[in-house]
C-alpha cells in the first residue's frame, strides 16, 4: 500500500523554512544550467544563420580561416567582376562587396573603451548581405558609422552610448553614429560598419580583407574557386559563406564542450547540495519514518513518498527558474571573442534545465531515504 499523495505535499508545508531554502537552492542550480545552455544555443544559432549559400567569400590564402588577418589587392573586385559570369547582376549593378574587416579598440562617447569589430563597406554591401536592414537612422556618409544592434554588448557599454548622433573613436579618428542595423541574428549585428574609403584612410591601408559576392540563381562556386587557383599571383581562396561559418562552428566546438562540462559540474554541485539538505531533512524524521513502518507501510511506499517530495520541490524550482529565464534572460546579449550573441532559452534549453531539475530531485532524495530505511524500526523509534 502506498502513502497518500497528500501526505508528501503536507510534509513540505510542515517545514516552510527548510522547504523554501531547498527550493531556492534547486532553482539557482536550474537557473545556472539554463544560462549556460542558452549561451550554447545562442552561439550555435548565430553561426548557423550567418551564412548564405549563394554568397562566396574571396580572401587571402595565407589567412587560413581568420579573415581579420587577410589582405588582398584592391584591384581584386574588378578582376573578379570582369572574369566571372556567375555573379548576380541586376540593372547593370554587380552584386560584389569589397570589404576591410578589422578588430579595433573603440572608445565610446564618455564611456569605456572596448575591442570592437569594424567593417569598411561600400553601397553594394546590402546587395550581398541581404539579411542586413537599417532599423534606425541613415546609411553612413563620410566620417560616419552605423552600428549593429549587438555592438553595445560587444563593446561592454550601454545602448545609450551608441545612440544615433553619438560619437565613437577608433583608428585615431572620431566617427558620428548615423544609424543602427539588424541582421536577423547573424554575426554582423555586433559589428560597426563605415565607408570603405574612410576606413582605409584611417588605417593607412589600400588593400582589402575580403571580397564578398552573390552568385546568380543556379550558379555554383566552382568558377570562383577555379579563378583563384589559376591566378596564383593573387594568392586567393574562395569559400562559400555557409562553409566559412561551418568552419567557425568547428573552431568553437571546444568552447561548447567546456560549456557542457560547466553544465555537468553545476549539476553535480546541485546534487551534492540537495543530498546535504535532504540528509538534514530525513535525519529529523527518523521517528516518523519508523512509525510509518510500524503502522504497516512498506519501505518501498515510504521511499516513493520521500522521492515524491524531492520531485515536487524540483518541479517547482524548475518552473520558477524557467519562468524567470524566459521573462528576463531570453534574448539577453552576451559577448565573447568573435562578437556577441543572444541567450536562446528555447525548448531545448527548457528541456535540459527541467530534466536536470528532476534528476536533482530524485538523486537528492534517494540516498538519505535509503539510509533512513535501513535502520531498525525499534532503534529508530527510540531516537531523539
Amino acid at each position: 500500500m502506498l502513502l497518500p499523495w497528500e501526505y508528501g505535499v503536507r510534509n513540505l508545508a510542515r517545514r516552510p523554512m527548510r522547504t523554501a531554502l531547498t527550493l531556492v537552492a534547486l532553482a539557482t542550480v536550474v537557473m545556472l544550467v539554463l544560462v549556460v545552455v542558452g549561451f550554447i544555443r545562442g552561439l550555435e544559432r548565430m553561426l548557423t544563420i550567418s551564412g548564405e549559400e549563394r554568397v562566396v567569400l574571396v580572401f587571402s590564402i595565407n589567412a587560413q580561416d581568420s579573415i581579420e588577418n587577410s589582405a588582398v589587392a584592391a584591384r581584386t573586385p574588378a578582376l573578379l567582376s570582369a572574369s566571372l559570369d556567375s555573379l548576380w547582376r541586376r540593372f547593370g549593378v554587380t552584386h560584389i562587396s569589397p570589404e576591410l574587416y578589422l578588430g579595433s579598440r573603440v572608445q565610446t562617447d564618455g564611456g569605456p573603451a572596448g575591442l570592437g569589430l569594424v567593417r569598411g563597406v561600400t553601397r553594394t554591401a546590402p546587395l550581398v548581405r541581404q539579411g542586413v536592414r537599417l532599423v534606425q537612422g541613415d546609411w553612413p556618409r563620410d566620417g560616419e558609422v552605423m552600428v549593429g544592434r549587438l555592438t553595445a554588448a560587444k563593446l561592454g557599454t550601454g545602448d545609450e552610448a551608441l545612440a544615433v548622433g553619438r560619437t565613437l573613436e577608433f583608428e585615431g579618428e572620431t566617427w558620428t553614429i548615423s544609424g543602427q542595423f539588424a541582421a536577423e541574428g547573424a554575426a554582423y549585428e555586433s559589428e560597426i560598419w563605415c565607408n570603405l574609403d574612410d576606413f582605409q584612410t584611417a588605417c593607412k591601408r589600400q588593400d582589402l580583407s575580403l571580397v564578398a559576392m552573390r552568385l546568380a540563381p543556379g550558379a555554383n562556386a566552382a568558377g570562383v574557386s577555379l579563378f583563384c587557383k589559376e591566378r596564383l599571383d593573387l594568392e586567393l581562396r574562395a569559400l562559400r559563406e555557409t562553409d566559412y561559418y561551418a568552419a567557425l562552428q568547428q573552431h568553437y566546438r571546444p568552447v561548447c564542450f567546456l560549456a557542457w562540462l560547466v553544465v555537468l559540474l553545476v549539476s553535480a554541485a546541485g546534487i551534492f547540495a540537495g543530498l546535504n539538505m535532504m540528509y538534514g531533512a530525513v535525519a529529523g524524521r527518523v521517528r516518523e519514518i519508523a512509525t510509518l513502518q510500524a503502522m504497516g507501510f512498506r519501505r518501498r511506499a515510504i521511499l516513493l513518498s520521500l522521492i515524491q517530495e524531492g520531485l515536487l520541490l524540483a518541479a517547482a524550482a524548475s518552473l520558477v527558474s524557467g519562468s524567470i529565464a524566459l521573462a528576463l534572460l531570453n534574448g539577453l546579449a552576451v559577448r565573447f571573442t568573435m562578437g556577441a550573441c543572444t541567450l536562446q532559452i528555447d525548448s531545448v534549453a527548457i528541456l535540459v534545465g527541467c530534466g536536470i531539475g528532476g534528476l536533482l530531485g530524485v538523486l537528492g532524495a534517494l540516498p538519505p531515504a535509503l539510509k533512513a530505511l535501513r535502520a531498525s524500526v525499534a532503534a529508530s523509534l527510540k531516537a531523539v
